[in-house]
């Protein structure tokens, strides 16, 4: 009996950790809105011409590949050097897609080479990049023709090293695709929020812009993690660099349509999650908002999720087991084993605090979709999306950590 209730006061207090922490960085948000909120849009103007090469990794995407570059063509920043496509060992008809780009238009150029992932190829055409900047679009993303002027403003202040954007899905027809749209939306939200704390831990793929030298300094990008956007920017901000987001502008991508895409991408992205985490755990409560931050938050982030996930199984599977034996026994026996005074059939305060912690992490969705949608004019979303978004897409992330924690364990994972 005493090592029940020594179980039960643990959860309790296990559980009250959860949604204190959940509370807090929710509030964080917020809070960083209220007093940031005229900045939320901001784009500081251009005082450099600064040279720019766009490097876009390639690897079997011959359905986007010209549609990528195109839109590139389109910029509005008119000092783009080149276009440099880097076919990345593919067995479809991408290397002759780049080549007939090559010959259209006199600022594409093209790197062939053997398959070795995208970051080995980033790191091949950083060599011959001509730029003072380095911008990296992948092959199956769209930026918008104000993305990349929108985002050069920031690096007059000196110390900035990498640029990003707000990503949002390109055409989300299938609903898996309408759930990564909130996702999207949300992350951006979230993002820029952490651009005004200097926490911002990703510059994500489909598009981003770094000093040359700073990438130069950092060695590149790293070959052996599965997430290379997440490492380089914590190796940036290791070193004294800043990062900056640019929320006003966009750029589409075209997210997975179908679960086992979608789980599969999950996976990659989480697995370089933790890589990251193990190569810089020594900056613990060093190196600036790197330690004191960005690495908590994000190790808290992922206990989080398996923690709630725990929580829920725990007592549910708690409550099933307390009905079912109170059933039988009363049935079964002169005497119950658990008595009517042992089973509360009313919502308990720990309850309670679940539904509202539901309930404002709802209300924060609805909040970044607002202001995301209202002030850019872009669709709004469903309301019964949004409900399954919150009660059971962000469910499926605990399962995804913890898969991805074994299969690294194991070894078993890859970049495709």
């Amino acid at each position: 009996m005493e090592g029940d209730l020594n179980m039960a006061e643990f959860i309790t207090l296990v559980y009250l950790f959860y949604m204190f922490v959940a509370l807090y960085f929710l509030l964080l948000f917020i809070m960083t809105f209220l007093f940031n909120r005229r900045e939320l849009f901001y784009v500081p103007k251009i005082s450099k011409d600064y040279t720019l090469s766009v490097l876009v990794p390639s690897y079997n995407e011959e359905k986007s590949l010209e549609g990528t570059v195109e839109s590139l063509l389109k910029s509005d920043y008119k000092n783009i050097l080149e276009i440099i496509i880097i076919n990345d060992g593919s067995s479809d008809n991408t290397l002759k897609i780049a080549k007939r780009l090559k010959d259209t238009y006199e600022i594409v150029k093209v790197l062939d080479k053997p398959n070795s992932g995208k970051a080995d190829s980033l790191n091949k055409a950083i060599k011959f990049a001509r730029g003072e900047l380095i911008a990296v679009v992948d092959a199956d993303s769209y930026p918008s023709e104000n993305a990349i002027s929108s985002m050069i403003g920031f690096f007059d202040e000196g110390d900035v090293g990498a640029v990003t954007t707000r990503v949002q899905v390109r055409n989300p027809k299938k609903f898996i695709q309408k759930l990564q749209s909130i996702e999207y939306k949300v992350i951006a939200f979230t993002r820029k929020m952490l651009g005004f704390l200097d926490a911002i831990y990703v510059t994500p793929g489909p598009l981003a812009i770094y000093k040359k030298s700073a990438l130069e300094k950092i060695g590149g990008f790293d070959t052996k993690n599965m997430t290379e956007d997440i490492e380089a920017t914590w190796h940036l901000i290791h070193d004294g660099y800043k990062i900056r987001m640019s929320f006003a502008p966009k750029v589409l991508t075209v997210a997975p349509d179908t679960f086992k895409k979608w789980f599969k991408q999950r996976i990659r992205w989480n697995i370089g999650g933790f890589q990251t985490i193990s190569k810089y755990k020594g900056c613990f409560f060093k190196k600036g908002m790197l330690g004191s931050f960005i690495l908590p938050f994000f190790v808290v982030s992922l206990v989080l999720g398996v923690v709630g996930l725990a929580i829920f199984i725990y007592r549910f599977s708690r409550r099933v087991l307390v009905y079912y034996l109170s059933t039988k026994y009363t049935l079964e026996a002169e005497v119950a084993l658990l008595v009517l005074e042992d089973i509360s059939i009313h919502p308990s305060v720990l309850h309670l605090f679940g539904i509202c912690l539901f309930f404002a992490g709802l209300a924060f969705v609805l909040f970044a979709l607002n202001k995301v949608e209202d002030r850019l004019k872009i669709k709004r979303e469903n309301i019964f999306t949004v409900l399954f978004y919150s009660l059971i897409y962000a469910l499926l992330y605990p399962i995804i950590l913890i898969t991805s924690g074994y299969k690294l364990l194991k070894g078993e994972y890859s970049w495709r």
